[in-house]
């Protein structure tokens, strides 16, 4: 039988087991949100791959839902026996041998109890959340002893693709498809499946052209969900146009959106940074009838932060606070950033609030120098030298030319050129980015001091790290020398703008 992987902590894997059994299988998380890296549109314009455990929760948004044929009774019946022996397979995980021997035991009474594959699809979703790669395991073995007279139906090998999509085994799921096609078990949910793998690591030219067969194909048609897939694939693609044409031809052939349909489309403008789509979209979406979900609100979250629409932004953080708050840190980066841009009232305290939730383990060097930017720009120089003694505790390096200048100003409006100078050494210890305008506002604070001597030093540092002097660097020394009457050093301030053919100051007196 051919294994897929060997599971060593058949314990741990159990506790996963009842952990996922505990919580709710609704897809919350956006595939932008994580827009992290498992995300259906990443944040921006990136376009990063899923992780190695790609969110169960974006296969279950393009997996179509399979009943199970029986009532509500019979399904908890149902549920219980699936759990008890999804539990009993979880101890035994590290030999196979024996979760062999508990499915020939109990797997077998259970498949010919419920014949039309509806104990066993349950068993595959259970196993799958915990570990999609030892329900793949179960899996097999299923397809190893389908000739008892109980084949395996379309839905069984639609959920197998998916997993498959979800270990990054594109091999395997193309391989589950069509030994189910060659089975003559052509279903439009199989399709779904595999378009999806194809769609979820980037093999957009795959799923298009499986697509295209699917509408060749006699005995299936596109579904809603096919086009949901396919509308996701051209969002990421940033094909606004044929994504528009996919929701078009859906509608041709009376098939009517969903919440799902209208979350692509959304998460398509808002890679695009298409902001008035985004909103018509999302009002298209109200007009019929779909209601938004925790999914719609959260991209609606963050479209509105990158577009600067802060009212918009902080209605709807009203909506789904709680989420965010504990679920969906990337969100509450992208609102800080926001703040950042703006100039609303006391928006130092909202960035503050925000930071506040993102526990000090996360750090985010971006974030930390979006801080510092922003503090020195707002006049707050001890919370700028904090998240700046943090950059540097961190091992963060600053590049940007903008961010220096922003520290330089802070100081500058304090006149702290003691606290100037000693950043200087630091960040040329760290490997920041040494800019003239560092090295200028110290000589200007200096010159106001008239601490002349330690304004001269500032010459050697700047060559110390190949600055040359410019036209601003002899100004400044010119004008500190007259405003402490040092006539002669002025004069020969003027004598080198003469020679370097920079002109003279329109004040300077040669007398």
């Amino acid at each position: 039988m051919k294994r897929f992987f060997k599971i060593s902590e058949s314990e741990q894997l159990l506790s996963l087991h009842h952990k996922s059994l505990a919580q709710p299988t609704s897809a919350l998380t956006p595939y932008s949100l994580a827009f992290t890296k498992s995300p259906a549109y990443p944040s921006g314009r990136n376009t990063d791959g899923p992780s190695a455990g790609t969110s169960r929760s974006v296969y279950e948004l393009f997996i179509d839902k399979f009943s199970l044929a029986v009532d509500n009774r019979g399904r908890q019946i149902l549920e219980e026996k699936v759990s008890r022996l999804a539990d009993t397979l979880v101890l035994h995980a590290d030999d196979f041998d024996k979760v062999a021997g508990v499915l020939e035991e109990s797997g077998r009474s259970l498949l010919r109890r419920y014949n039309d594959g509806s104990a066993f699809l349950e068993l595959l979703k259970i196993l799958g959340r915990s570990s999609p790669q030892f329900a793949l395991e179960v899996f097999n073995w299923r397809r190893a002893n389908a000739d008892w007279g109980i084949p395996l139906t379309s839905e069984e090998y639609a959920r197998a693709i998916a997993l498959a999509g979800r270990v990054k085994d594109v091999v395997l799921a193309a391989e589950l498809f069509y030994e189910a096609s060659n089975s003559r078990i052509r279903t439009t949910a199989i399709y779904n499946a595999l378009m999806s793998v194809y769609m979820i690591n980037g093999l957009a030219d795959k799923c298009q052209l499986l697509f295209t067969e699917l509408k060749r194909e006699p005995s299936c048609a596109p579904s809603v969900v096919t086009y949901n897939i396919l509308i996701s694939v051209y969002g990421r693609l940033l094909l606004v146009d044929k994504m528009e044409a996919a929701l078009q031809e859906a509608k041709d052939l009376n098939l009517a959106p969903n919440v799902s349909t209208y979350n692509n489309l959304i998460a398509g403008y808002l890679t695009a940074w298409r902001w008035d789509s985004m909103e018509k979209i999302f009002q298209r979406m109200k007009l019929d009838s779909v209601q938004p979900d925790v999914q719609t609100w959260l991209l609606m979250l963050r479209g509105y932060a990158h577009s600067g629409k802060l009212e918009l932004m902080e209605r709807t953080y009203e909506l789904v606070r709680d989420h965010v708050d504990f679920k969906e840190r990337p969100l509450i980066s992208a609102m800080i950033c926001a703040y950042c841009k703006s100039s609303v009232p006391n928006k130092l305290s909202r960035i503050e609030a925000l930071v506040g939730l993102i526990p000090k383990e996360e750090y985010r060097p971006w974030l930390n120098v979006l801080l510092i930017k922003v503090y020195a720009r707002e006049g707050c120089l001890e919370r700028m030298e904090k998240s700046i003694n943090e950059a540097f505790e961190r091992q963060t390096i600053v590049t940007a030319t903008g961010v220096m200048r922003a520290i330089t100003g802070g100081y500058f409006k304090y006149d702290a050129v003691d606290r100037l100078a000693n950043f200087i050494k630091r960040a040329e210890t760290a490997g920041w980015r040494m800019c003239r305008s560092l090295f200028h506002g110290k000589m200007v604070l200096y010159g106001s001091e008239n601490r002349l001597k330690e304004m001269e030093n500032v010459l050697s540092e700047m060559d110390n790290v190949n600055l040359d002097c410019t036209k601003k660097t002899f100004y400044i020394l010119y004008r500190s020398y007259s405003l402490w009457d040092q006539r002669d050093l002025a004069k020969k301030i003027i004598g080198l703008l003469y020679k370097r053919g920079h002109g003279i100051p329109a004040d300077a007196s040669l007398s």
